[in-house]
Order: structure tokens, then C-alpha cells, then sequence
């Protein structure tokens, strides 16, 4: 007779090493890595799980399919929950240059920019990562923004702002076209400001 305890069925066995916070902390610091090194497609679920020394089923059970784990990753980057508050918390004036200063900082910052770079050359070839890519900025980012708005299509001003980041984002990280790429970046949140404003505000 053996005194181990029948294991529950859908959740993978655990280890000590497995436990804990840390655990869940350490997939998501290793699907960003791996995210960023190799890209959407070559990026496996065991690969993360490898990364991060625990069992593949953990990953799974944490976060899902590589999807769910992608967009995960995507949001340690940006951190809308945290960063949303702060952005309209000085009411929508000024709120084109916040938020510009606000996305080319994330881009900016050498800890963030690996997997937004990963992020976005994935999205050129791979329907689900642009899908997760689409859904994060215009849902968890600009449309909290556009509740605020008193305008007219409000959703459409957000997919407006979204295209412009973007595409800023595009030309200057990844395919690095001159003068945009050398260009300092508090000048470009300057330029880019009044713009946001307009589309979000229409002012």
C-alpha cells in the first residue's frame, strides 16, 4: 500500500522547484527571452519550459497555449495595467505627448525593446502574433483610453493613434530607416504629440 496521494487529473506534478510564485515569474521571463532570440514560430512551449527549468504541463497550466503565452509576454512589456491610470490621471490634456513619451519609452528601454522587437517582426509573418500584437494595443492600451473620450468614434481615434505608433515603431527599431532611426527620441514624441492629441481629442 503506497501513502502518495493520487495526483488531480489536469494539473501537472510538482516539484519544489516548481512551487511557489517564482515559478510562474520565472515562465514569463523565459518566454520573453526565448521570444525575443527566436521569434514566434520558432518558439516552443518546451523551449520555454526548458528556459525556465520546470515542466512543459507547468507552462500550460499557468498560461495556456504559446498564444496565451505570447500575449503574456506582451504585456510585461507594456504593463497597461499599471501605466493606463497614469497616463489619464492628469485628464486628457496633454495626453498625445504622454502617450507618446510613454511608447517610445518602452521602445527606448534595452530591457523592453529585445521582445517588442521579436514581437513585431513576428506579427509580419504570423497571423496569431499579429492578432495578439492587434489585440493588446488597440484593447488593453488605447481602448481604455478611448472610455475616456468624449468624441465621436472614439475606437476608430484609438486605431488611428495605434497605426501611428506603430508604424513610428516599424520604421525607427526594426527596419531602422534614416533620418527617423537616428533622430532623438524627445524629438519625436514633440512632433508626434499634437497629432495623438488630435486623434484622440479632436483638438
Amino acid at each position: 500500500m503506497t501513502d502518495m496521494a493520487p495526483r488531480r487529473r489536469g494539473r501537472p506534478a510538482r516539484k519544489d522547484t516548481d512551487s511557489g510564485p517564482s515559478a510562474q515569474q520565472k515562465i514569463l521571463e523565459s518566454a520573453r527571452a526565448e521570444f525575443a532570440e527566436r521569434g514566434y514560430d520558432k518558439t516552443s512551449i518546451r523551449g520555454i519550459a526548458k528556459a525556465a527549468g520546470v515542466d512543459p504541463a507547468l507552462v500550460h497550466h499557468y498560461f495556456g497555449t504559446k498564444d496565451e503565452v505570447f500575449a503574456a509576454a506582451v504585456e510585461v512589456s507594456f504593463e497597461p495595467a499599471l501605466m493606463v491610470p497614469v497616463l489619464l490621471a492628469d485628464g486628457l490634456d496633454g495626453i498625445g505627448e504622454r502617450l507618446a513619451r510613454y511608447f517610445i519609452g518602452v521602445w527606448e528601454n534595452p530591457v523592453t525593446r529585445a521582445p517588442m522587437l521579436a514581437i513585431m517582426r513576428s506579427a509580419l509573418t504570423h497571423e496569431a502574433a499579429a492578432k495578439v500584437l492587434r489585440t493588446f494595443v488597440l484593447r488593453r492600451l488605447l481602448e481604455r483610453i478611448a472610455v475616456e473620450l468624449d468624441v465621436p468614434n472614439p475606437t476608430f481615434r484609438a486605431e488611428l493613434a495605434a497605426s501611428h505608433m506603430i508604424g513610428i515603431a516599424f520604421l525607427r527599431y526594426v527596419i531602422k530607416a534614416d533620418p527617423l532611426a537616428s533622430a532623438d527620441s524627445e524629438e519625436i514624441v514633440k512632433m508626434v504629440a499634437p497629432t495623438l492629441q488630435r486623434y484622440l481629442t479632436g483638438n
